[in-house]
Order: structure tokens, then sequence, then C-alpha cells
């Protein structure tokens, strides 16, 4: 038989992990299907989120996955590979709602009494397995590509950075450089320059002339030294950074590069559901509520998966109110169907 689940929450980072805590806690049966692909796997540390700052993302997560476990959540490391959504959305039958009213959620019971088959979404795991819920959380973030600059992609998360405010701090005071992936990256120029007085912004396939009058006051009032030519690659000495190299041959000491990834949200889930999307300069990411709540009835999205820009905070966050959204929505359905019977 295919077993049923009040939610199903796609994706184990710190989105699907805080779902998945509240919906524990709230006593619906919960699996977290999670591929194992956070995407700030490459960072030693995250920063920002307090009692938590400096600590290892991988630490977080195994933090995590315990604490879910204690409230009979179910991790499952697998990759969802098809949703279908059924037509019914509603509650349980009133019967089934009076024998499970007051009864405690165990883990021996097996299956979630308040599921009834054909309710709900029908979710494919690569590795065989389908199950059945009532409501979805995607929390299934998105990809950094990286610019095709040699040594780029193996110092990814050390000395070649992308967030100031996740690692700002760490190399505060050293000498920088930005690469320009658009004219926009002059906004990650600016705002490093809050780290560093030793700017050196290289515009690599970036034109002199598609730089503003404005950026070009903003960047000299920033002190910001802007470097014309392609980057041709990385000067690595006994395994940390010391300089970039251009396609010349010259080369500029720096000991930290700051760059803007190329975001591929992962939302192909999202879109084979028939959710609503949004394009924003750093993808197109699913319409959503101020609880997460998509375009399709039933499907919650959290973390990166809704936005470039979210940091761990924010991901937790967003998976905590998603979560409670569902909480009072599964309630409020089963209430309202127990009541016309």
């Amino acid at each position: 038989m295919t077993e049923k689940y009040a939610v199903v929450v796609i994706g184990g980072g710190a989105a699907g992990l805080s779902a998945a805590l509240v919906l524990g806690r709230a006593r619906h049966r919960t699996l977290v299907v999670d591929a194992g692909e956070p995407r700030n796997a490459p960072a030693a540390h995250m920063q920002g989120y307090l009692t938590r700052d400096g600590m290892p993302p991988t630490e977080f997560l195994a933090l995590g996955r315990a604490e879910i476990a204690r409230y009979g959540v179910e991790l499952v490391r697998d990759r969802v590979v098809e949703v279908t959504r059924a037509e019914n959305l509603g509650g349980v039958q009133g019967k089934n709602f009076t024998e499970v009213q007051g009864r405690a959620f165990t883990e021996a019971q097996g299956e979630d009494p308040t599921v009834e088959p054909g309710e709900g979404f029908t979710v494919v795991l690569a590795g065989g397995r389908t199950v059945q819920a009532r409501r979805l959380v995607v929390a299934t973030g998105l990809k950094d590509e990286l610019p095709a600059v040699a040594g780029v992609a193996e110092r990814f998360g050390r000395d070649v950075l992308h967030c100031p405010f996740c690692h700002g701090w760490e190399v505060r005071d050293q000498p920088f450089g930005v690469l320009a992936s658009s004219p926009a990256s002059v906004h990650q120029a600016l705002m490093v320059s809050q780290w560093s007085k030793d700017v050196r912004f290289f515009l690599h396939t970036v034109a002199e002339e598609e730089l503003s009058d404005e950026d070009r006051r903003r960047l000299a009032a920033a002190g910001v030294e802007v470097v014309p030519g392609e980057v041709a690659g990385l000067v690595v000495e006994d395994d940390r950074l010391t300089g970039i190299q251009l396609a010349d041959g010259t080369e500029h000491a720096r000991s930290v590069l700051f760059l803007a990834p190329r975001a591929v949200p992962r939302t192909g889930l999202l879109e084979g559901l028939g959710a609503e999307l949004h394009d924003t300069p750093f993808g197109a990411y699913p319409v959503v509520d101020a609880t997460g709540l998509t375009s399709v009835p039933g499907v919650w999205a959290a973390g990166n998966a809704i936005g470039f820009a979210e940091q761990v905070v924010h991901a937790a966050s967003g998976g905590y109110r998603a979560a409670s959204a569902i909480v009072g929505d599964l309630l409020m359905t089963d209430l309202d169907a127990a009541a016309q019977v």
C-alpha cells in the first residue's frame, strides 16, 4: 500500500528542517526527502544566525535532523522525481476525524489516520518509493553556477566568495577583488567596500562604456579601483589566493575575490504542478503569499526555492511560517469536513 503522510517536505536544508520541526511538534506525520545537496556545502561556516554564528553548515544540519527525529519525523536521503496532484484536497471523512480527535501520534501507528486515499498529492522518489501527502513544502533551493574562470570553482567558499554578509567579517581589511559578470556587479563592488578599503573591480567581460555615470561616481566615492580587461585565472600559492591574472598576463595581488554566481532555481517540481512564477534578475521563482503558499492549493515553498537572497536564518523562518500555516489549514479543513457529516 502507498504510504500516507500529512505533509511531505521536499528538501532537507534549513527551510525544510524548520518546517518539519514545526509539523512534527504539531503531531502531523511528516516525511522529509533530502537529496543531500545544500547550497552552502562549500562553506566551512555560516554567519549571522543568532546563537549559531560561525557554526559549520554540516553541524547545523546534523543538529536539525536529530531534532526532527525526536518528534517522529522521517527523513530519507532520496530525490523527488515526480509530483502529481489529486483532485480532492479536502479533509477527512467525519467518522475518521472523530476517531483521530484527541489521539496522540505515535510512530507505531505507521500512518497518519487523517490522510484519505487519493487526497492531496502523489510523490514519487528516485529510489522507487511512492507516497501520498495532503500538503507539500517545497524547499529545493537553488544551484549556483560559477563563472568559467580557471581556479574559481576549486576555491569557492574559501577565498572566492559571493556574500559579504556571510563572510565579510572573516576577510575584513584584506585586498579584495570583485569579478564583474554584468554591469549590475557594480552593486557588489560597492557593498564589499564596507569590509575593506582596498577593492579592485575587475570588469572581465563587461565593457567600460557599460558603466553608467552614476556607477562611476559611486565607485570613485567608495575608493574602488576599476580594472578593465578579461580575467584569465587565479594565482594560488600554498593553497591561498594571492592574485588575479588578466588575459594580458598582468597580475593584481589580491587575497579575496568576490563574484556573483548565476542562480539556477530548482523549480522543476513547482512548474510541473503549474505554479505561477515571476521573473527576477536572479531567475524565476514561485509567486507566494506571506506564508509561502504558492498559486497551487496545498503547496508551500520556502528558503532559496522562493528567492536568491534567502540566508539560512531567513530560510529557517520561512519554513516555520509555512509549517504553521499548514497546521492551521489542515485543522480547519478537517473541522469543516467533520461539521458537514
